[in-house]
């Protein structure tokens, strides 16, 4: 009996050591990996900007009826802008303040020849342009494709009416006039806290109204300031505070670490 036992045991060991030998060769289970990170735009960011802008600018009087159409002049633009992002799912809200200085050089035509008065000349100066819109986008990943609604206004010196024929010249306002703000623009986060970003906006100013004081050879007319639009086209970066790719192993504490870049 004894030697039937062994026997049997033997030729067990012999039919299940292939499978005993086929797990131990079998590599040790590895979890999958973790899903991509969840990039976040959520949170305040810093930037600057460069670009373009282009005011559009007809000026009338009301004596003669004469128009003095700058036309459209392009100035170079550059500034900064601060904003706050929050973001729900997909959906990413915010508010966004820019400020851009302009190169404005006086740029006027040719001016207006009244008989009897001379060739008259009107200038115009706009040396800053700030904005304050809420921003509304949708998130793709390091993608933003975002809208923007609100208001801005220019700084505007040295609106000046110029007797060329005389030499004579007059300043009118120097101030500050607002409108609305329509825009729209595209932003890519190349790195955890960096982005770059192309926009445009549309500011649509008010008309201003200048009423020339005696002693001027046009004293008492009016001088109207009509279609101010300013156009805009920027390119810029951002760098958000403490935002991006969250949670460990991208962006975060562990970055190429443990949990998404170990595998």
């Amino acid at each position: 009996m004894k030697k039937r036992l062994l026997a049997f045991a033997a030729v067990a060991t012999l039919l299940t050591a292939p499978a005993v030998a086929a797990d131990l060769r079998k590599p040790a289970y590895r979890p999958p990996p973790p899903p991509p990170p969840i990039f976040s735009w959520a949170g305040f960011y810093l930037g600057g900007n460069i670009g373009g802008a282009w005011f559009h600018r007809e000026v009338s009087d009301s004596f003669f009826g004469f128009k003095f159409d700058n036309g459209s002049n392009g100035v170079f633009i550059g500034g900064g802008q601060l904003g706050y992002n929050a973001q729900f799912n997909n959906v990413v809200l915010g508010v966004e303040w820019d400020f851009d200085w302009t190169g404005n050089n006086n740029n006027t035509g040719n001016g207006v020849f009244i008989p009897g008065r001379g060739l008259l000349v009107v200038t115009s100066n706009n040396r800053f342009i700030t904005t304050l819109a809420a921003r509304f986008g949708l998130a793709y990943g390091p993608w933003l494709f975002y809208g923007k609604a609100g208001g801005g206004w220019v700084g505007n010196n040295d609106f000046t009416i110029t007797n060329v024929t005389t030499g004579a010249s007059i300043t009118g306002f120097n101030d500050t006039t607002g409108g609305w703000l329509l825009g729209a623009g595209i932003e890519w986060a190349f790195a955890p806290s960096w982005s770059a970003k192309i926009e445009y906006d549309f500011l649509g100013l008010e008309d201003r109204t200048f009423i020339v004081p005696p002693g001027f050879l046009v004293a008492g007319d009016t001088f109207t300031s009509r279609n101010r639009n300013v156009q805009m086209l920027k390119v810029g970066f951002n760098y958000r505070f403490g935002w991006g790719y969250g949670g460990p192993g991208y962006g975060g504490p562990g970055y190429g670490g443990p949990g998404y870049g170990a595998y």
